[in-house]
């Protein structure tokens, strides 16, 4: 772990010097010193560090929810869902194009599906952190369309798992679906009207103990979420969103930033130890391939959230590039399309097409400006300059 953790930070030393984001030189460390790659190897299972790595994601996503406000979704609810909903029309829809398109089943097509439409939350969360975007007007149509990858997800996971495992029984699919929904639900209700109670129960002078209180929370209800079929991530989100409107969010804030940091690096390196770069030239056309019909879909549905938040070419630009990679989702279905025993050509091509991505994405969100000169609307304006929240209305 030590090891994990000084290689990272190595790596990210030396890319910084260049000005290289953080999150794909984490990914590299990983990726160098895995079982997978000659040399030293640090880590031969990369399940050792599974725990951490979840922790790690967990944390992400807990401080994405501190920045988000209940206000938020209160006042731009409808504006979300369409933003949310285009993005997934088009990604989900053209990843299961895609997939019977390449012609390796119906069952790799549906997996392909979610792997192409849904973004990685965590590498999200971090781009926003690193490129200091999370005031920026554009930051809310971001985090409100990945609230909305979440819904779907619990969803999409409950139907696709018994079309993986061969069973036949819708009734068993309409239980697992309807119990995610309904602890969502539970969950949006809790961060609706229980904020006051949450706050009361939490908020305590002493930081050692506000520190043990969030922590346990974000956690807790993190692990009772995958428990209920949704995914830990909006779980551990939805606590970060209570307590964000709390008298205690502030300080919360501050305190989780190091843990934030520290694991956020080990999910990452965990994310690098599982990827065999070995496999990847067998599928390397269909992932080139993946990855430009993700930049289009990724550009089309920036534009088609600007217009529903008549956004300019900046912020278009920027909820283009920011919602690019993908991650931690991708691999979990890597992961139950390899024990459901379907193409193996697929755990490859997911490998192949999430590095890139996760590469791909923050650097592209770094520059986001030069699409932003090519995309109808406002031009050359930097995002969050005086000109471009005047034309986007705040």
């Amino acid at each position: 772990m030590g090891g994990a953790f000084l290689a990272a930070a190595v790596l990210a030393r030396l890319g910084g010097r260049i000005g290289l984001p953080t999150i794909p030189l984490f990914i590299l460390a990983g990726i160098l010193l895995g079982p997978h790659t000659p040399g030293w190897v640090l880590l031969s299972d990369p399940h050792d560090l599974e725990m951490l790595s979840a922790l790690g994601l967990v944390l992400l996503l807990f401080y994405l929810g501190l920045e988000f406000h209940m206000d938020d979704l209160k006042a731009g609810g409808r504006k979300m869902a369409l933003a949310g909903g285009a993005y997934l029309v088009l990604n989900v829809g053209a990843g299961l194009g895609f997939g019977f398109a390449l012609g390796w089943g119906t069952s790799e097509a549906l997996v392909l599906a979610g792997v192409l439409g849904i973004s990685s939350s965590a590498i999200v969360t971090k781009v926003l952190v690193d490129t200091g975007r999370l005031g920026n007007p554009e930051t809310k149509p971001i985090l409100g369309i990945i609230v909305v990858e979440d819904v779907f997800l619990a969803l999409y996971l409950a139907a696709l798992q018994p079309i993986l495992s061969g069973a036949d029984s819708l009734s068993s699919a309409l239980m697992d679906g309807g119990k995610a929904f309904g602890f969502l639900l539970l969950l949006a209700l809790a961060a609706r009207f229980g904020t006051k109670l949450v706050g009361r129960l939490i908020n305590t002078p002493d930081d050692e103990l506000l520190v043990i209180s969030f922590l346990g929370a974000a956690v807790f209800l993190a692990g009772v979420s995958e428990w209920f079929g949704v995914a830990d991530a909006i779980g551990a989100f939805m606590v970060g969103l209570m307590l964000g409107s709390t008298s205690s969010g502030e300080r919360i804030r501050k305190l989780v930033h190091p843990l934030r940091d520290a694991f956020g690096a080990i999910f990452f390196f965990a994310f690098g130890l599982s990827i065999d770069p070995g496999d990847l030239p067998v599928v390397l056309w269909p992932v080139l391939a993946a990855v430009a019909l993700t930049l289009l879909m990724n550009v089309l549905a920036g534009l088609a959230a600007a217009k529903v938040y008549d956004f300019g070419a900046g912020p278009a630009a920027n909820i283009s590039t920011t919602l690019l990679a993908r991650g931690e989702f991708a691999l979990i279905l890597a992961t139950m399309a390899a024990a459901a025993g379907l193409d193996e050509r697929l755990s490859p091509f997911i490998a192949g097409y999430v590095l890139l991505l996760a590469v791909l994405g923050p650097l592209a969100a770094g520059r986001s400006q030069l699409l932003a000169r090519v995309l109808p609307g406002v031009r050359g304006v930097p995002s969050g300059s005086t000109e471009e929240r005047v034309g986007a209305g705040v």
